[in-house]
């Protein structure tokens, strides 16, 4: 069974609405090449979704580069430059503190490319369709 992003009973409203700030902002940061990285700069990071510990102070940043590839080099080049990003963030939200960042690989690109291939397969197409045809059976009178 796959862990949960959050802790307890879920993340609270403020939480939510932080994450969603940061991801903007550090989408923007990356896509206008904002950071004085060559490396970083040549990749396309797309911003999944952003975490946030209770007290803000640290931000989670699920990534993943264009296509999958190079993922250790992505995590890499945005660890490397955390403190630059933290600061082009910092200076764009209106937050008491700049959150620690932190950058983990998403994985929910893969998960749903598994289930679309699990929906496509054989398998579970005649499932579904005799399900329908039971479905068709009861209403018709």
């Amino acid at each position: 069974m796959a862990r949960s992003r959050f802790q307890g009973s879920g993340p609270s409203q403020r939480q939510l609405r932080v994450g969603e700030l940061i991801r903007r902002t550090l989408s923007e940061v990356l896509q206008g090449g904002h950071v004085h990285d060559p490396e970083l700069n040549a990749m396309s990071i797309t911003v999944g979704e952003v975490t946030c510990s209770p007290d803000l102070k640290v931000a989670t940043a699920w990534v993943l580069p264009l296509g999958g590839k190079d993922r250790e080099a992505a995590i890499a080049a945005l660890a490397r430059n955390r403190g630059e990003l933290r600061r082009l963030i910092g200076r764009e939200l209106t937050l008491k503190y700049a959150p620690d960042l932190r950058f983990r690989i998403d994985e929910t690109f893969d998960r749903m490319d598994a289930a679309r291939d699990l929906f496509g397969s054989e398998t579970v197409r005649r499932d579904v369709e005799a399900e329908d045809e039971g479905e068709d059976g009861g209403e018709a009178r």
